[in-house]
């Protein structure tokens, strides 16, 4: 800083939205940086704190050097800066993108005033380090005899897969899917996430010398005694697949779908690259209700939007939160408060406080209508009386959470000890199978992008401890 005010003098600016009719419209990124020249003068704001509670637990867990590098910025040298941010994220272009930034939840400018706008400076850095080609593939200096196999290719499972190679592990990354990226290819819409960048990483990833092998399902293409013959560890990414669904009176309905089908749907036509659907699921002209009040549902409501919905409208079990931070979630924790996401601006509306009890069907076995009940707003949730109404709907998307990874399948061939969400207990990342690891949502529960790499990272790290320590004749 050149002077202890600037964090005060100087106005914060963040991510903006293109022009609403513009945007939803078509299937391009939403949100626009400040030019790379405000982003220098955002860096300033930056208070260099003694206790930089952004790195801490409560606000990045990848414990990113988000001071270094806003000092870097305020010097001008980015490339320092792109360095610094390097260091400890994999992927900043897309926590930049994606992440909700917990971090400035914790800055400590944002404690009684805005906070410093980290999620638009990582995600500068990240865009201008790829167009100056400072982006380069990372190749170990030598190469170890020992090979990992890292089962699914989301966050966890390419950070892990990157970390790992470059301390000189052969890595081959196993993916169900036609192509790489999990999570990040097939359940963010393009309107967040471009998956041109995602290709780029993978592009990244196969000149430093890792190994995809998609469309192999372990278990079905591959069986886990050929993985076991094959490699030393195994590293498991499974994500947490499970999804939650509502499973009352009539569910069986047509029109009635979970969320991540209709996410995944419209990335694959999207992506141009797959045959549409035989039977897709469309929002056109249709009375769409999403039930969830999270960012899937958000991701729904928007999906909806372009599609050429009618109208949509997003369900909400929890009371609406208060506009600013309550005294229940104190600085520097995550805030429970009133977060508006682009779609809601696009025309998305939301009610809170409603529990879903019943689906309405026409003659035809079509959904027609939700029957909802009113909720207190207080910790108990009790349903009041006589607040029975119809909310009419043609189109129903679940978004209610992901409960954990697909118990049937590699997890129960493996005979891991799972806890009772299907999650394998670990101890550093290593299950109940001293050569088997897991990390990601599969092990800490369906959580934040910036999570899943961290726990990726760690898991790599275990891994890396294993193949140094264990007594292996095939390893030197």
């Amino acid at each position: 800083m050149a002077n202890n005010r600037e964090f005060i003098d100087i106005a914060r600016q963040g991510h903006s939205y293109r022009p609403t009719e513009e945007r939803r419209k078509d299937w391009k990124e939403v949100e626009v940086l400040p030019h790379p020249k405000e982003i220098v003068n955002q860096s300033h704001r930056c208070m260099d704190c003694g206790v930089p509670y952004c790195m801490s637990q409560s606000g990045c867990p990848l414990g990113n050097l988000i001071p270094e590098w806003n000092l870097n910025l305020q010097s001008g040298d980015l490339e320092s800066a792109w360095a610094a941010l390097e260091e400890t994220n994999n992927f900043p272009e897309i926590t930049g993108r994606l992440c909700p930034a917990p971090c400035e939840s914790a800055c400590v400018a944002g404690k009684d005033g805005d906070p410093v706008s980290i999620r638009a400076i990582e995600q500068s850095l990240a865009d201008q380090a790829f167009a100056n080609n400072w982006i380069r593939p990372q190749a170990p200096r030598q190469r170890l005899n020992s090979r990992v196999a890292i089962i699914g290719s989301g966050p966890a499972g390419l950070s892990a897969g990157q970390q790992l190679n470059r301390l000189g592990h052969s890595v081959t990354i196993f993916e169900k899917s036609p192509e790489p990226g999990g999570l990040l290819r097939f359940g963010i819409p393009d309107f967040k996430y471009d998956k041109s960048l995602l290709n780029q990483r993978i592009a990244q990833l196969v000149d430093e010398g890792i190994e995809f092998q998609c469309g192999t399902e372990v278990g079905r293409d591959i069986s886990l005694s050929d993985l076991n013959r094959r490699f030393h560890a195994l590293g498991l990414a499974l994500g947490a697949e499970q999804a939650r669904d509502l499973n009352i009176p009539g569910r069986h309905l047509s029109g009635i779908h979970l969320a991540m089908d209709f996410l995944v749907q419209q990335n694959i036509a999207n992506s141009k690259k797959s045959s549409p659907h035989q039977n897709p699921i469309s929002a056109l002209n249709k009375t769409v209700v999403v039930i969830g009040g999270g960012d899937t549902g958000s991701d729904c409501v928007g999906t909806a939007i372009r599609q050429g919905a009618k109208s949509v409208l997003q369900l909400e079990m929890l009371p609406r939160p208060p506009k600013n931070r309550s005294s229940r979630t104190p600085w520097p924790q995550w805030p429970m408060k009133l977060r508006s996401s682009h779609a809601h601006e696009e025309g998305g509306q939301r009610q809170w406080s409603l529990s879903t009890q019943e689906f309405l069907g026409d003659s035809k076995g079509q959904i027609r209508a939700l029957r909802v009940v009113d909720l207190s707003t207080d910790e108990t949730l009790r349903e009041i009386p006589n607040s029975m109404r119809e909310i009419p709907a043609d189109l129903v998307l679940i978004a209610i959470g992901f409960a954990g990874p697909k118990e049937q399948g590699i997890l129960s061939d493996l005979g891991l000890q799972l806890d009772p969400h299907s999650r394998p207990l670990t101890r550093n990342y290593q299950t109940s199978i001293a050569h088997v690891f897991a990390g990601g949502d599969m092990r800490r529960g369906q959580s934040l992008i910036v999570w899943a790499i961290n726990e990726g990272r760690m898991m790599a790290n275990s891994i890396h401890h294993y193949l140094k320590t264990c007594k292996n004749p095939n390893l030197v």
